[in-house]
C-alpha cells in the first residue's frame, strides 16, 4: 500500500498490472473483492464463540469525510485496490460475525501524509481523532458503546521536520489527555525517515511521558525493488522490521522505557531474524564466545515489544513470536476492513492460532493480554484488567 507522497511511475504501473494481471486465486479475490465483501449483509449472523469477547487491536477506520478528502487529492486506491467500505455499522456487523467485542481502530496508510501543508495535516488529524473519540470510543450510542477503542493519528507528513514533530507532540498529548484515546499510532517511516531518526526525539520524549501504547503500522518504503507484486505482501513486513531494528541501535527503547510498542503483523520479519539483528549489541556476541547458556539470544528490548496476529496467525509466524516474546506479548488482530476477503463466512477468525496456543493461551491472546495493556478500555467494558 504505497503512500501517495511516495508514489512514482513504478507504483502507477503496478496498479495497472494488478488490475489486469493478477488472476492468482485467493490473491485476486483479496485484491478485487474487498469493498463488496465489506459491504455485504453481515448483520444476519450472530456473535460466535466465547460470547463475542475478542479484542481486535489492529483494524482501521475510514470515515466518510476522510474518504472524501482522499478522493479530492486523487486517492481512491490504496495498494492498487479501491479504498474499502467502512462505517461503524459495518464494523459492528463484522465484529458480531466473528465474536469480537471491541476493535481498537487506527488510521492506515497514508494517514495525513498526503496533505501538502502542515496546517491541513493538523486539521485533519484533529478531526479524525475527535471523531474517533467522540463518535466511537466515548460514544453515547447504545449500539456502539463498548465496541471501539482508538489509536490517535499524528499530523506527520512525508518530509518530517521539527515543525511537524512539534505538531505531533501537541496532538499526541491532546489525544491521550483530553480525548482519552487508548494510544497513539505511528508509521514505520515517513518519507524515508525511520522511527529512531533523531528528528523524532521530541515525540519519543512526549510519548514516554504519557506512558503511551504506540502502534507501529508499516508503509511502502521508498525505492524498493519492483517485483510486480503488491507491496503489502512483503514490503510492509520489511519496513516494520527496519523501524524496530533502527530503534534498537538508536537507543530508543532504552531512553524511553515507558513507551509500550505494538508492532503490526507479528513484527514483520523481526521475530525470525531477532538474533541476527541483535549481534551488534555486543552482549550476545560475548555470550556466544564464552558459551554462556541462555545469553546468546535476541536483544531483551525485542522481547519487551508487543506483537499482533494480523495476517500472521499461522504457526510459522506465531511460534517464532512466542519463542521471542512469550504468549503474554501477543495480541489478536484482523486488519479489517483491508482484509475483508479473508473473512467470507462467519466463524472463527483465526483457526490457525490453535496450532500454536492452548485454549487458555489463546484466550489470553484474544482478550486478556489486550485488557492488561489497555486498562482504560477494560474500565469502559466494566471488567478488571488481566
Amino acid at each position: 500500500m504505497a503512500a501517495p507522497g511516495q508514489a512514482d511511475s513504478r507504483g502507477m504501473r503496478r496498479r495497472g498490472l494488478l488490475k489486469a494481471a493478477l488472476p492468482l486465486g485467493a490473491t485476486a479475490t483479496a485484491l478485487g473483492a474487498w469493498p463488496a465483501l465489506a459491504a455485504g449483509d453481515a448483520s444476519s449472523a450472530a456473535p460466535v464463540r466465547r460470547g463475542g469477547d475478542r479484542i481486535d487491536v489492529h483494524c482501521h477506520l475510514i470515515p466518510d469525510f476522510y474518504r472524501r478528502s482522499l478522493a479530492a487529492h486523487g486517492i481512491t486506491e490504496i495498494g492498487g485496490v479501491p479504498v474499502p467500505a467502512w462505517s461503524p455499522t459495518l464494523a459492528v456487523d463484522f465484529m458480531n460475525r466473528y465474536g469480537i467485542q471491541t476493535q481498537v481502530v487506527s488510521v492506515s496508510e497514508p494517514g495525513v501524509t498526503y496533505l501538502p501543508s502542515a496546517q491541513d495535516r493538523v486539521a485533519m488529524a484533529q478531526r479524525l481523532n475527535t471523531y474517533t473519540s467522540r463518535d466511537l470510543v466515548h460514544t453515547a450510542s447504545a449500539h456502539l458503546k463498548g465496541r471501539f477503542g482508538g489509536f490517535a493519528v499524528l499530523p506527520l507528513g512525508g518530509a518530517v521536520d521539527a515543525q511537524d514533530v512539534s505538531h505531533a507532540v501537541t496532538e499526541a498529548r491532546r489525544a491521550v489527555r483530553e480525548l482519552k484515546m487508548d494510544g497513539v499510532g505511528v508509521f514505520s517511516s515517513y518519507g524515508g525517515k525511520y522511527l529512531g531518526d533523531p528528528v523524532f526525539a521530541p515525540l519519543m520524549k512526549a510519548l514516554d511521558d504519557l506512558g503511551a501504547m504506540v502502534f507501529i503500522h508499516p508503509v511502502t518504503p521508498r525505492g524498493y525493488p519492483d517485483l510486480g507484486l503488491p507491496p503489502f505482501l512483503y514490503e510492509f513486513t520489511f519496513d516494520t522490521t527496519r523501524a524496530l531494528v533502527n530503534m534498537l541501535y538508536k537507543g530508543v527503547y532504552q531512553r524511553y522505557p515507558r513507551i509500550r510498542w505494538l508492532a503490526a503483523h507479528a513484527g514483520g520479519t523481526l521475530p525470525y531474524i531477532s538474533y541476527r539483528t541483535s549481534l551488534l549489541t555486543l552482549a550476545p556476541a560475548i555470550a556466544q564466545q564464552v558459551g554462556a547458556a541462555g545469553l546468546d539470544d535476541s536483544s531483551p528490548c525485542f522481547r519487551e515489544l508487543f506483537y499482533d496476529t494480523a495476517l500472521s496467525p499461522a504457526p510459522q509466524a506465531m511460534k517464532s513470536v512466542r519463542e521471542l516474546a512469550g504468549t503474554e506479548h501477543i495480541l489478536f488482530a484482523t486488519d479489517w476492513p483491508f482484509t475483508s476477503a479473508l473473512f467470507p463466512v462467519a466463524g472463527d477468525p483465526a483457526p490457525q492460532l490453535d496450532e500454536t496456543f492452548s485454549p487458555a493461551e489463546r484466550r489470553a491472546v484474544e482478550r486478556s493480554n489486550a485488557l492488561a495493556q489497555f486498562p482504560a478500555l477494560a474500565a469502559r467494558l466494566g471488567v478488571e484488567p488481566a
